[in-house]
């Protein structure tokens, strides 16, 4: 199948694509690398043996994006492109409308245009908003608590709309919960320009020594050490769910919201043992206030995925630690920010490159963000 990935070259989309092309599938990645690297996919290819074709532009470049969809003629999108900082959300709200949900009408667009109707949207656990029900199943009721949620949100409700009327729409919405670790070989894995806007990339360049400590938002939450609880799924097994998904929507068509998660959560003071565990280096972290938006613990039912899609996670806590460090202590900095364009990404520049290197990383705020 021809499968057209959004944000491909970002963290959770350069891991789906890799298990997309061990299935032999085609793709074609649409990524802006505003927080991604072409050095992820050429990596993928060396992995695999295959290559992803690389596009670079924005969703928001509505007539790029429909000469893209000329080019590649997907038969199904994986969509992940979009801004995803709690923090900032709040901060920039109509930056994250305006990116999230106008580059994704602008994808619906491109896809009718093209008559492409499979979809598996990268949704979210924010969705779910501040609730007393846990675990949380699908059934749960939405209402998310901060703008990035609500973009989810909002996107949702239009493609539920968009299913409604027009029975030839296939679409998944994932809704997972929080991706960690990276694939075994530790050639792949999460690199945040910036200050990290996850609580794992962070403690894990706290222990290589990039940032000198943690800090912990909330240390008196209603859990069991005060600290934030939440549900962290290996990265390689969410992306097993995209594929399972797929897979699902083409066998069977409909419009269908799934949780990835593993049904547990960890406290961020578990999570930090773990990895100075692993490290066998200390973590340094202090307990600073809440930050607003954040809600005391969210984990998983992921029942209804696993009986309608047949997908699990099969990962621990301590293997996505595991693989994490590797990932990590392999590649301090990241990757490479000197990277000339890939041949076999067609669309890029030397410009582009260039471009995304220079806006990789901002001075240490001595920030922490998302759980």
């Amino acid at each position: 199948m021809r499968i057209l990935v959004t944000g491909g070259a970002g963290y959770i989309g350069s891991h789906t694509v890799l298990l997309l092309l061990e299935e032999g599938h085609e793709v074609h990645v649409y990524d802006n690398l505003s927080n991604s690297s072409p050095e992820a996919l050429r990596r993928v290819g060396e992995l695999t043996g295959h290559n992803a074709r690389l596009h670079v532009g924005d969703l928001l470049d509505d007539a790029r994006l429909k000469d893209v969809f000329a080019t590649a003629r997907p038969e199904a999108v994986i969509h992940f492109a979009g801004l995803k900082a709690v923090g900032e959300s709040v901060s920039e709200p109509l930056k994250y409308y305006r990116n999230n949900v106008t580059g994704t009408l602008n994808l619906l667009d491109a896809m009718e245009a093209h008559d492409v109707r499979t979809l598996v949207f990268s949704s979210s656990a924010t969705v779910y908003g501040e609730t007393l029900e846990l675990p949380i199943t699908e059934s749960t009721a939405l209402s998310a608590t901060n703008p990035y949620g609500r973009t989810k949100l909002h996107i949702e409700g239009m493609l539920d709309d968009l299913a409604g009327s027009d029975p030839r729409w296939s679409i998944a919405k994932l809704r997972y919960f929080n991706p960690v670790g990276s694939h075994e070989s530790g050639r792949i894995g999460e690199d945040p320009q910036g200050i990290p806007n996850n609580l794992m990339p962070y403690i894990a360049q706290v222990a290589v020594g990039v940032r000198e400590r943690v800090n912990v938002f909330g240390g008196d939450y209603p859990t069991p050490d005060g600290t934030g609880v939440r549900d962290y799924i290996h990265v390689v097994d969410l992306g097993a769910g995209h594929l399972a998904a797929l897979e699902y929507l083409h066998d069977h068509g409909g419009l269908h919201a799934w949780n990835l998660g593993t049904g547990h959560g960890s406290s961020v003071l578990e999570v930090i043992q773990a990895f100075a565990r692993t490290s066998e280096r200390e973590i340094p972290y202090e307990v600073v206030d809440r930050r607003p938006g954040d809600v005391a613990a969210s984990y998983a039912d992921p029942t209804l995925a696993r009986e309608e899609i047949g997908w699990k996670a099969e990962r621990g806590l301590e293997q996505m630690v595991e693989d994490m460090w590797r990932w990590q202590s392999n590649n301090p900095t990241g990757y490479p920010e000197d990277e000339p364009a890939d041949q076999h990404d067609e669309d890029q520049t030397e410009e582009d490159v260039v471009k995304r290197q220079k806006q990789k990383r901002a001075p240490d705020s001595n920030e922490a963000t998302k759980l």
